[in-house]
């Protein structure tokens, strides 16, 4: 983060007070879970996105959550809640069906949350994380044994799934005392006849096209998109370098997250949807756009622009 100390009292007041067309002016609505239609494996991929960076997934047969923050504030420890655009979204959890494997990308409040977690932990079969992060997986009573931490480009099968775990620009931990005692980074997952990219959250670097590379093309990808500023632009992208990175990396068409359920950043809610949408048509980048909540396959279009 590059700021003076002169400047936290207006980036705290932006912040935590200032909310003008940060948030919705009425809670956004998320679909009743459908279960027949993402269990129907006759369509190898299906996805559900529920706001900021919680996508459920369907491939090859199995059942995939990446990070798990379904709870109702991403700021537990500090002086003011950071609510959820979206009500009751723990409940869901309570709908969907067993996980076959949880992915966490790094350890976060938005990414990873206690009072989500305490309803998944009955029902998560094994968890793939980056490495330090399985610390906090044992401490909260998930048995050690179904826990396999990754550094940047180790990889796993995982029921005929290829699982690669990808650098990013970030940095991680959850409070004052444990800065980089963990990774970050974003996940890739192969199959016979697709592939797909999960970013992870980081800022704009060299890193994309090193994936594509090593790993690309992607038949799909979920860009990280949202809670930017100039004050901490090496580790968060702007719309515009989100697209920039989906076409660095191959990716045939994407999808932005990270938004849509938090105001971590003093940018309008809406203005990542807005402004990747804008990039995506100048760039040539085949985009979607999920409503919240609603199961989608690979050849779906969703291109309604519904927050607007």
């Amino acid at each position: 983060m590059e700021f003076s100390l002169w400047a936290m009292p207006r980036l705290i007041y932006k912040q935590f007070i200032d909310k003008k067309d940060r948030e919705p002016k009425k809670p956004l609505a998320v679909a009743d879970f459908d279960m027949e239609s993402f269990m129907d494996d006759s369509v190898p991929f299906k996805y559900v996105w529920y706001g900021h960076s919680v996508v459920l997934m369907r491939l090859n047969g199995q059942t995939i959550l990446i990070d798990p923050m379904m709870g109702p504030n991403a700021a537990p420890i500090a002086p003011f809640a950071v609510k959820r655009f979206s009500q009751n979204t723990l409940e869901f959890i309570d709908q969907w069906p067993e996980i076959d494997l949880l992915l966490l990308t790094h350890d976060h409040y938005d990414h990873l949350d206690l009072a989500s977690m305490e309803k998944l932990i009955p029902k998560v079969k094994n968890y793939y994380t980056s490495l330090g992060c399985k610390r906090h997986l044992v401490h909260w009573g998930v048995d050690e044994a179904k826990v396999t931490e990754f550094d940047w480009w180790d990889n796993q099968r995982f029921a005929d799934i290829s699982i690669t775990s990808t650098p990013a620009r970030h940095f991680s931990g959850r409070g004052l005392k444990d800065r980089a005692k963990s990774l970050w980074g974003g996940w890739t997952l192969r199959t016979t006849d697709l592939n797909i990219y999960f970013s992870g959250d980081g800022g704009y670097s060299h890193h994309f096209k090193d994936v594509g590379r090593r790993l690309g093309p992607f038949d799909f990808a979920f860009m990280e998109c949202g809670q930017y500023n100039e004050n901490w632009h090496q580790i968060h992208m702007f719309p515009e370098e989100s697209v920039r990175a989906a076409n660095d990396a191959k990716v045939k068409k994407a999808t932005p997250v990270h938004w849509g359920g938090f105001a971590l950043a003093q940018h309008p809610w809406y203005e990542p949807a807005d402004r990747f949408v804008k990039a995506a048509n100048k760039e040539g980048l085949s985009a979607v756009y999920p409503e919240l909540g609603k199961v989608y396959a690979l050849t779906d279009n969703c291109e309604r622009l519904w927050w607007q």
